[in-house]
C-alpha cells in the first residue's frame, strides 16, 4: 500500500452509493504535510513533462493543485463554477456534471489566465465519471493549450471515467485506484499499480 491508500483505510469512510468520505484530510479538512507529499509524487510521476500551468476546478481540487504548482514552480488556475461580477473579458466554458452533488455546473476559466501553445496539468481530487475532467480538457483544448497529463488523487475504478479518459489517449496517473468499496464493513479494495 502507497501512502495514500494507508490514509484512506485509516481515516475514510465508506458510505452507501459508493461514496468514500475523506473530508477529515483531504477535501474539507485538509492535512498539509500529506498535501506536500501529494504535490511531489505528481511532480515525480509527471516532472518528465514540460508543465508550465496546473489546471483544476473549485473548490476541492484548489488546495491539492497548489501544492502540485508549487513543486513544478508553475501558476494554477482553477474554473470556476459559475461567473462573478469580478471575471471580465471573455471565458472559456464548459459543462460538467458532478458525481458527488448530482448537478450539472457551468465551468468557466477566464482566457487571460490560460493561452495557446501552454503546457497544461490537469489536477482533480477524485475521477469518477469523468464528466469534471473532460470539462478541463475541453476548456485547456479551446485555449490552444496541450494537455501534458491528468493527475488524480483518488480514482473509482469500478466507474468508467478512468478507462474513458484514457482510451481517448490522454496520461491519467491516479494515486490510488479504488476497485470496490463496501459500506457495510468499510472496505475498500484497491488496485494494484505497477512501477508506483
Amino acid at each position: 500500500m502507497n501512502f495514500l491508500e494507508e490514509r484512506i483505510v485509516k481515516d475514510g469512510i465508506v458510505k452507501p452509493g459508493n461514496v468514500l468520505k475523506v473530508d477529515s484530510f483531504l477535501n474539507h479538512q485538509m492535512d498539509i504535510a500529506l498535501m506536500e507529499q501529494i504535490g511531489r509524487e505528481f511532480k515525480r510521476r509527471f516532472g518528465h513533462k514540460p508543465v508550465s500551468k496546473v489546471l483544476t476546478i473549485e473548490a476541492s481540487g484548489i488546495g491539492i493543485a497548489a501544492f502540485v504548482a508549487k513543486e513544478f514552480g508553475v501558476p494554477m488556475v482553477f474554473a470556476k463554477k459559475s461567473k462573478s461580477i469580478n471575471i471580465d473579458g471573455d471565458v472559456f466554458v464548459a459543462e460538467v456534471e458532478s458525481f458527488t452533488h448530482k448537478n450539472k455546473n457551468r465551468v468557466i476559466v477566464s482566457k487571460k489566465f490560460l493561452h495557446e501553445g501552454e503546457h497544461v496539468l490537469i489536477i482533480d481530487d477524485f475521477l469518477a465519471n469523468g464528466c469534471a475532467l473532460q470539462g478541463l480538457i475541453n476548456i485547456a483544448e479551446s485555449a490552444g493549450a496541450v494537455v501534458e497529463g491528468c493527475g488524480i488523487v483518488i480514482e473509482k475504478g469500478f466507474q468508467i471515467g478512468g478507462r474513458v479518459i484514457r482510451n481517448l489517449g490522454y496520461h491519467v496517473e491516479s494515486l490510488a485506484i479504488v476497485d470496490a468499496m463496501d459500506a457495510d464493513t468499510g472496505a475498500i479494495t484497491f488496485r494494484v499499480q505497477e512501477g508506483n
